[in-house]
């Protein structure tokens, strides 16, 4: 007896805390800059909770790349053949996002992000299985990098069964995925309803939407995309930068716009687009971590 009730104050404690973690408001930055010339320590210790790396493809054979997007630095296949191949090196910056204690690093979840070329011929022929290139090559980099998250950036192609064959693929091998809409609702409301049919939180298959409110986005109203996919979302706007201006925001004024959308319509938490114009520009990680720290604590 004395057993058993100590195994349910544990299951009940356990059960807590996964709630907890489950409910935890999100902190998030897209890695557009190669992450071996990224200011990793800054990214660790701003106030960031999620990385998203942007710029990972998927080839034809089902090989994957890293699209560094940065000056003198060189793209590369990380994934082929079902193994590892980009390097101890990277892996090993990859890695180092997560590790450390409370104080070395507040990253507690890592995602790449991509679009969906090659999705439906692969999802086609040779399909999702287990024994496929594409999906062994998904395996090995989830391994090598420690991944928690493969996110959506489709922006083009919106084919809805090929979508969710790839991220029950990716689901099946302990991946969750997520979403960064900008525009056309109806698929993002039909890829979430058929990935998340049956499922409550935490154990949501797709369980987060990073909502694009800059450029093509910049009207999004993220009260509206939260009823129309059910579940809150993680608006992002677009740092201060000199690639569109227009689009820019300081950090004074992220705070006010994540304040304000909070108050109106209770958000999952808030996010940036991207570290490489915060290091390009000469802003303040710190500036930019602390609003999101201060709004989503």
């Amino acid at each position: 007896m004395q057993y058993n009730a100590l195994l349910t104050l544990l299951l009940l404690k356990l059960a807590l805390i996964h709630a907890a973690l489950a409910a935890e408001n999100i902190r998030a930055i897209f890695l557009f800059k190669d992450v071996m010339k990224s200011n990793t320590t800054a990214l660790k210790t701003s106030g960031f909770s999620t990385l998203i790396m942007f710029g990972i493809g998927i080839l034809d054979n089902g090989d994957i790349k890293y699209y560094s997007n940065t000056p003198g630095s060189q793209d590369v296949v990380v994934a082929s053949g079902g193994a590892y191949v980009g390097g101890a090196a990277l892996a090993e910056k990859v890695r180092s996002f997560k590790t450390g204690n409370v104080n070395d690093t507040g990253v507690n979840r890592l995602e790449i992000s991509m679009n969906s070329q090659h999705i439906k011929n692969l999802m086609s022929r040779p399909g999702p299985g287990a024994d496929t290139p594409l999906y062994r090559n998904f395996a090995a980099l989830k391994e090598a990098w420690t991944l928690d998250a493969v996110n959506n950036d489709d922006e083009s192609l919106y084919d809805v069964a090929s979508t969710v064959a790839f991220a029950k693929m990716l689901n099946k091998m302990g991946y969750k995925y997520t979403i960064a809409p900008y525009t056309n609702v109806q698929f993002w409301r039909s890829l979430t309803t058929q990935l998340n049919s049956g499922l409550k939180e935490p154990n949501l298959a797709m369980d987060r939407v990073y909502l694009q409110c800059y450029d093509g986005g910049a009207n999004n109203n993220p009260a509206g995309w939260t009823s129309n996919l059910g579940m809150k979302v993680v608006p992002l706007i677009w740092v201060t930068n000199d690639s569109k201006p227009v689009y820019g925001t300081t950090a004074a004024q992220a705070r006010s716009k994540f304040s304000g959308w909070n108050q109106r319509n209770a958000l999952a938490g808030g996010g940036y687009w991207n570290d490489y114009d915060i290091e390009k520009m000469k802003l303040s990680y710190k500036d930019y971590g602390g609003v999101l720290a201060a709004v989503f604590p």
